[in-house]
C-alpha cells in the first residue's frame, strides 16, 4: 500500500499539470482561440503596415483605421462595424482586408473566424436565392456564437444577387441580441467594383481643378458613393435596407492608381521576393501597364492587380 503523503502527493501534482496544460493561455498557444474581451486591437502597428504596404490610398487608410481603432475601444458598441469598400480592381481592396483580419485575428484569411464568401461560389444560383438566404443566416448565427469577434469579408458584392445581402441586416441593426445572440462585436466587409467610375470621375475632377490628391476628403466622397451604390442594379447593395437603416458605417472610396502608385507596387513586389531594386526594371514593369484618360496617362485601369504577373517575365533579370 502506498504512504496517504504520496498518494496526495500525486494526486496535487496530476491536478496541477492537468490544470495547467488546460490554461488558456497555454492551450491557446496551439490552438487558435476566440480573443478575449479585453484584448484591444493595436492600432499603432495596423497604421505603420497600412503605411508601408498601401499605397496611393489616404482616404481609405485614415477611415479604417479610425473607425477600426474607435470600434475596438468601444467596449459596448450598438452594433457591428461595417465597412463597405468601393474602387476598381487592384486599388488595394482586398489587400486592406486581410491586413485589418490580420489584426484581428493573426491567421487572417486562414482563421476559422474569419469568413470570406464569394458570389460567385457559394451564390451562384439566381433561383436559390431564398435558400440562400437561410443558409447566410446560419452560417453567420453560428460562427458568432462560436466567436463574437468573427469577421465576415462579402467579395465581388457587385455580383451578388440582388436582395440577398439583406438577410444580414437583423445582424447588422441596433439590436442587443437576436435570438439570444449578440452581433455587436463582428466586423462585415463588403467589396465591391460598383461605384469605381463615380470615384474616378470625381478623382479626375478634382487633378482638373488643380487640387492635390491628398486634399480629397470623404465627404467629398461618401455621400455621392452611398447614393450612387443604391441606386445601381449591379451593386449587390441596389436599394438595400441596409443603406436605407444608415446599417454601414463607411462607404470607403479607394481611389485610382497613379504611375508613381504603381512604381511603389513593383519596387515592394521586388523587395517581397528578396530583389535588390532596379529602376529600369520597375520603368519597364510600368511602361508594360496601361493608363486612363488617353489624352493625360494619369491613371492605371488595373491598378497593381498585373504587378505580379509583369513582374514574373523580368524574373531572369
Amino acid at each position: 500500500a502506498q504512504e496517504p503523503l504520496s498518494v496526495g502527493l500525486a494526486i496535487g501534482v496530476a491536478w496541477a499539470l492537468t490544470s495547467y496544460l488546460s490554461h488558456p493561455s497555454f492551450y491557446c498557444s496551439f490552438v487558435e482561440c476566440c480573443p478575449s474581451a479585453e484584448r484591444r486591437l493595436n492600432a499603432t502597428a495596423l497604421k505603420v503596415q497600412l503605411d508601408s504596404k498601401l499605397f496611393g490610398q489616404h482616404l481609405a487608410k485614415d477611415v479604417v483605421l479610425k473607425a477600426v481603432q474607435g470600434y475596438s475601444a468601444n467596449r459596448s458598441p450598438k452594433k457591428p462595424l461595417a465597412l463597405s469598400l468601393h474602387g476598381w480592381a487592384g486599388t488595394g481592396k482586398n489587400f486592406l482586408s486581410q491586413i485589418l483580419a490580420e489584426h484581428v485575428h493573426g491567421a487572417g484569411l486562414r482563421s476559422k473566424f474569419v469568413h470570406l464568401f464569394l458570389p460567385t461560389l457559394h451564390f451562384p444560383h439566381h433561383d436559390k436565392v431564398k435558400l440562400y438566404k437561410d443558409q447566410l443566416q446560419t452560417w453567420i448565427r453560428g460562427n458568432v456564437s462560436a466567436c463574437p469577434h468573427s469577421v465576415f469579408i462579402f467579395d465581388e458584392m457587385d455580383k451578388m444577387h440582388p436582395g440577398l445581402i439583406d438577410a444580414i441586416k437583423p445582424f447588422l441593426d441596433y439590436y442587443e441580441q437576436v435570438d439570444g445572440v449578440s452581433y455587436r462585436k463582428a466586423i462585415f466587409i463588403f467589396l465591391s467594383n460598383a461605384g469605381g467610375d463615380l470615384i474616378n470621375q470625381a478623382a479626375l475632377d478634382f487633378w482638373l481643378s488643380g487640387k492635390q490628391r491628398e486634399e480629397m476628403q470623404l465627404k467629398d466622397l461618401e455621400p455621392m458613393l452611398s447614393v450612387g451604390v443604391f441606386n445601381n442594379k449591379n451593386s449587390g447593395l441596389w436599394h438595400s435596407s441596409l443603406i436605407d437603416r444608415n446599417l454601414i458605417d463607411y462607404f470607403v472610396p479607394f481611389l485610382p492608381l497613379e504611375q508613381k502608385h504603381v512604381r511603389m507596387c513593383v519596387r515592394a513586389e521586388m523587395e517581397a521576393r528578396g530583389y535588390l531594386v532596379d529602376e529600369q526594371i520597375v520603368q519597364a514593369v510600368v511602361e508594360e501597364m496601361t493608363f486612363f484618360p488617353r489624352e493625360q496617362q494619369l491613371y492605371s485601369d488595373k491598378g497593381c492587380k498585373t504587378v505580379q504577373a509583369k513582374l514574373d517575365i523580368h524574373e531572369d533579370a
